[in-house]
Parts: C-alpha cells; structure tokens; sequence
C-alpha cells in the first residue's frame, strides 16, 4: 500500500510540473536561477531552475521548468527573449522590470511540430503574433535613421512600423521589414510607393517656400510613409512578404519608370564645381535626364585636362510627347535625325548654376547660334555631345577680350595730344580774359554817359520835348484838314487873304 502511494505522489508530481526545456541566451544578465519567471500575456508558465555555460564557454544554457499543460506552446517558431527597459524608435518597453526585475518574454508559434530546445531572440520582436495584420519587404541603399520601431505612416495617420532590417549579401542594399496594421493593410497594392519621411521636407519654387513632414515624431525619429497611386481598375491588395523600393522622397517615389532611356557623354573643360550624381539635366527648362557620373581625365599627348559628364537622358518618361511619328517609323531613327538637327542649328550643354546658396550646377541643352559648327559620332559609346563654356567662362572670356583691346589703345599719344590741348587751351582763355577785361572797360563808359546829371541826358531830355511839341502841332494840322479840306484852297477862315 505505501509503495502505490508513494508510486502515486511520484506520477502526480511529475505530471503536475509540466515539461522542461532548455534556451540558449547570449548573456545571462537579469537572469537568476529560481527567481527568473518565463511570462506570457502576463501570466507566469515557467521558472528558470539552472544557468550553466555551453561548452565552447560562448552561450549561457538555462533549464526552464515550464508550467502543467504549457506542451502545446513549445513548437517549432515559438521565440523566446529576455524582457529588458529598452528603447527603440518610438517604442519605450520593459520599464516594469526596473522593479520586478528581467524575465522571460515568449511567442507562441502555430507550427505542428513539438521542440525542447530553443535559442533566444537577441532582441524581442517589435510586432507579435497576436496582433492583425501583413509584413511587406523594402529593399534601400541608406537606412538612413531607420530603426526597429520606426514608425509608418498613412495620409499621416500612423499604421504600422519597422519589424527588422538586415544588411543583403552582397552589401549593396538592405531589406527592411516592415509592418502594416489591419485594416491599413488594404490600401497596399503592387503599384504602392515607399518612401523615407524622416525629418523635414522643404523645397523652394516658383509657388513660394513648402515644408512636408509627417508628424513631430518623425522628425525627432525618422519614419516611413507609403501612398497608393490612383490607378483605374483599382489594383487588388498586395500578397504578404510584397518586395517594394524604399525611396529617399515622395517626389522620387513617384518618378515614372524609365521608358527609352539614352547614355550620353558630355565633355568640359571648365570647372565642375557643384555637380554632381543627380543633378538634373534640362532641355531649355524642361527636365529630360540626369548626371549619372562625373570623373577627370588627361590626354598624355596634350596634356590637356578635361571632365567627362555621363548624363541619362529619357524624355518620354519625363512627359515630353512625340508628334506625328508614323506607324512603322523606327523611334531609334527619328531620334538620330532629331539630335543631328539640334546640334546643327547650335543646340549645346552648358553648365549652369541651379542654386546660388548652395552653389549647386546642373546641365541645361540649350540654342547657341553662336556656337562653332560641331557633328555628332554615333559611331562612339557612349555618344558624345557638343558642349559650350559656362556663363562664368564666357563672361571671363569677353572680360578677357575687352582687357586686350584695352591694351591697343595708345594712351601715351592720347595724353601727349591732351596736354598740347590744354595748353592751347589755357592761351586761348588768356586771350579771352583780356577781352572781357576791354568789354568791360567799354560797359564803364557807357555808364558814364548814361548818369543822370551828365549834359548828354539833359540835351537829349530837350530834343525830345522839341519832338514831342512838333509832333502835337501835326496831329491838330491834320485834325483840321480833315475838317476843312478845302483849307488847301482857300485858307483858313477868318484870315487875311
């Protein structure tokens, strides 16, 4: 009888503690043996009972005595991590262990095959299993200031985050992996952009100054944003895992795909000073392609120093249309003719500068009627295309011309020749003054004549009195003619005849 009870406490204890397992840690920091809780959904199902070192002494093996009926949670994807205060992007977790202390944080999996042996998540998933929704993939060459956490906007509603990101093989991109809530997700389709919204967004055009930013956190933290184009039909939501392109901005986000694109290679013996990869290239204002590579090179027979400019040029892509093109017409061909047309009625690349806080140049193709007669080799790869001086070379070519022109110009005769002239000159008002001073001797005397008591004033003051009286006596003669004009005749009545 003491046997089967002893036989019976013994099965009803080893069915009572449920299964152990055993979970491999990089550090056994916060982790204490007998007092280390493994927790789910905030409920204690495990205890860490031993922590021992692995044998090459670089992993720390802990024994957790799970609780009864826990065997379903051990499958093959469960993960187990250490819950520690952490930060990262937006999230701030585990601030409950600052006074409770480290424990062990678990996700279930849904996989069918059972497991005892684990090794634990280095840092605890961002997003759980619990909560609805898809992972989409984003392949970038910068992760910028991305991290686990990272928010992702909507119409700047925030719907997601950052899960992970990893470094790709080859070194060359990264894939960021990233999280959309339901129900978000369904505004994801195949033709959704990606973009990087951290920070500020600020341009300066012809509409006046424009700052974008998503929301104040993402200044402070960096962030994604996403925006589905408007397409008709409306495209179906996209699968889980979708690979799409991370952008630097909206704008770039929404470039349309390259159409015809045509390497081209421009050569400048002028400074390069502010162009660089990226660098648009316009068509008398209109943007057509941009600066791919920018290099030096020296021709040892000269020793002559130029900078070769690969520029990618796609107009369609760009919006500009093709007119009357004929069915059949060979696009390759029309281009040729079209080219060759332009540079011979003087079309040129020219450096000139886009931004001048920045100091940035960008390459503008544009009519110089002026420009010396030049053909295009098609024959060459990439082609080569005729350029012409930037304005500051050409403004420093005219000054330059006008410097030696100056130089012909004979001063010296022109001064000797001057001073001949001022020296007559100055005769010439000698001469003058004298005269003035005759002239003024001439105006005294006429004063002198002119006084009021001078005895010619009073002479002629007489002669005009005799004047006056004589003229008077004319007017009453003929006042009576005019009466009696046959006074003529007779004489004046009342005379002797």
């Amino acid at each position: 009888m003491a046997a089967i009870v002893g036989a019976w406490v013994a099965v009803t204890r080893v069915l009572g503690e449920g299964p152990k397992i055993t979970i491999v840690f990089r550090s056994a920091e916060g982790l204490e043996a007998g007092k280390t809780k493994v927790h789910y959904n905030g409920v204690d199902i495990g205890t860490v009972t031993d922590i021992r070192l692995s044998e090459d002494h670089q992993r720390v093996i802990t024994t957790v005595q799970m609780a009864p009926k826990t065997q379903g949670f051990l499958v093959e994807d469960t993960k187990f991590w250490v819950v520690r205060p952490r930060i990262s992007g937006a999230n701030v977790t585990g601030l409950g262990t600052l006074i409770s202390g480290a424990y062990i944080g678990v996700e279930i999996g849904s996989s069918k095959e059972t497991k005892s042996d684990f090794v634990a998540l280095e840092t605890p998933p961002v997003i759980t299993g619990e909560i609805p929704g898809r992972f989409f993939i984003l392949k970038t060459p910068d992760l910028g200031s991305l991290d686990t956490g990272t928010p992702i906007y909507f119409r700047r509603l925030q719907v997601g985050q950052v899960a992970s990101y990893e470094l790709d093989k080859d070194g060359k991109n990264l894939t960021v992996r990233v999280f959309v809530q339901t129900p978000y997700d369904q505004y994801v389709n195949p033709d959704t952009r990606f973009w990087h919204a951290s920070g500020v967004d600020v341009s300066l055009s012809a509409n006046g100054l424009t700052v974008q930013t998503q929301s104040v956190l993402s200044i402070l933290i960096g962030g994604i944003a996403f925006e589905t184009a408007a397409t008709d039909p409306v495209l179906p939501p996209a699968e889980e895992n979708t690979v799409f392109t991370l952008s630097a901005n909206r704008a770039q986000a929404f470039n349309p795909p390259p159409r015809n694109p045509q390497t081209y290679e421009l050569i400048f013996k002028d400074s390069v000073r502010g162009l660089a990869p990226g660098a648009p290239v316009e068509f008398r204002g209109i943007p057509v392609g941009e600066v791919e590579d920018v290099r030096a090179q020296v021709d040892l027979k000269t020793f002559e120093f130029s900078v070769p400019v690969i520029i990618h040029v796609d107009a369609q892509r760009l919006g500009v249309q093709i007119l009357d093109l004929k069915p059949g017409e060979s696009l390759e061909t029309m281009r040729r003719k079209l080219i060759n047309s332009l540079v011979a009625h003087g079309v040129r690349a020219q450096l000139k500068t886009g931004n001048l806080l920045t100091g940035a140049v960008y390459v503008s193709l544009d009519f110089f009627p002026g420009a010396p007669p030049a053909t295009v080799d098609w024959s060459q790869k990439p082609v080569q295309l005729p350029t012409t001086p930037g304005q500051l070379e050409s403004t420093e070519a005219t000054v330059e011309n006008i410097i030696k022109k100056l130089d012909k110009v004979p001063f010296q005769e022109i001064g000797n020749d001057l001073h001949k002239a001022i020296t007559q000159l100055d005769k010439t008002l000698m001469t003058l003054q004298g005269t003035l001073a005759s002239a003024r001797g001439t105006l005294e005397n006429t004063n002198n004549l002119t006084e009021p008591n001078s005895a010619q004033v009073q002479q002629f003051s007489s002669t005009l009195q005799e004047v006056s009286r004589a003229a008077r006596s004319l007017r009453v003669l003929a006042d009576y003619l005019e009466r009696h004009p046959e006074a003529l005749i007779r004489g004046k009545k009342g005379e002797a005849k």
